[in-house]
């Protein structure tokens, strides 16, 4: 593989998922026709990330196999196209933020729920993911390892540090917020620390709290003027940004921010509540 073409579909969504469906459908055809191989959906789109403004007795989810996800693998088959779709899921243990990606041939490659869901919120009401799946995605330009955060993960360098211990090369990272420069600060950050290619979608200017500004971040911090790739404007559009896997596969051979010089022994405050002080505790879930 030496390039892959990512499209980032910074599009508005409503409320209903039939329409939803259809207009994403669109967009997928418009990647498809600017020689996309993989494309990817705001966060939650099956209903425009809507579940602040909508009674949690009247929250529309979908099944995560059911006809919405059924459709999207029917078009990733159709086009040839790999499509990161996502949703609002019916699950056993409650609703969750999901991400299904199929690959170019229509199979399910990766599914993930969000893990650091905003608990702080309305979000409270989501079950969460409990892990950090990679997946080998056959695309039209070959193969590679993908995995996924959604929005609020990215402001846990664990997430991403994570995915890269297992591989991945390029995390995508559906998003429903406003990305003003901290919030693109971490992206950048986990992207050069991690040697890892990022590639975040944001809904338009318009829709509730979010301004587009969609990015990719090539995860080679030298030799390059910038790591940013791509970074789109407010509107709405389709937004295409071409990744060199084979130059960022040799840099990831020759530098330094991979696993070899880590120290996981000193770490062990990062993952063990018991030893942090009681004002860092918090009442987050566990």
């Amino acid at each position: 593989m030496s390039s892959l073409k990512i499209a980032l579909l910074q599009i508005s969504a409503g409320a209903d998922v039939a329409v939803n469906m259809e207009k994403g459908e669109k967009y997928c055809r418009i990647a498809k026709s600017r020689g996309a191989d993989i494309a990817l959906f705001p966060e939650m789109f099956s209903c425009g990330y809507n579940i602040s403004a909508v009674p949690f007795e009247n929250w529309e989810t979908v099944p995560p196999d059911g006809h919405y996800t059924a459709h999207f693998s029917a078009v990733a088959r159709e086009l040839e196209m790999a499509i990161g779709i996502t949703f609002f899921a019916a699950c056993e243990s409650g609703p969750e933020n999901m991400l299904c990606l199929y690959d170019r041939c229509g199979n399910l490659a990766l599914r993930y729920s969000k893990v650091h869901t905003c608990d702080f919120d309305v979000e409270k009401r989501l079950s969460r993911g409990g892990d950090f799946p990679v997946c080998t995605l056959n695309t039209a330009a070959g193969d590679i390892k993908v995995g996924a955060m959604i929005c609020f993960d990215r402001e846990f360098p664990e997430s991403a540090r994570v995915l890269m211990l297992r591989g991945a090369e390029l995390i995508l990272v559906p998003n429903a917020c406003p990305m003003e420069i901290n919030r693109l600060s971490q992206l950048r950050s986990r992207a050069f620390e991690n040697m890892t290619a990022i590639a975040t979608c944001n809904y338009p200017s318009g829709m509730p709290d979010c301004n587009g500004r969609s990015t990719v971040f090539s995860g080679i911090a030298w030799g390059e003027e910038d790591m940013c790739i791509l970074e789109a404007g407010e509107e709405e559009g389709v937004y295409i940004a071409e990744l060199d896997i084979g130059r960022l596969r040799a840099y990831r051979e020759e530098e330094a921010m991979g696993n070899a010089y880590r120290r996981p022994v000193l770490y062990k405050e990062i993952s063990d509540k018991r030893v942090l002080p009681p004002f860092l505790r918090g009442d987050a879930r566990r």
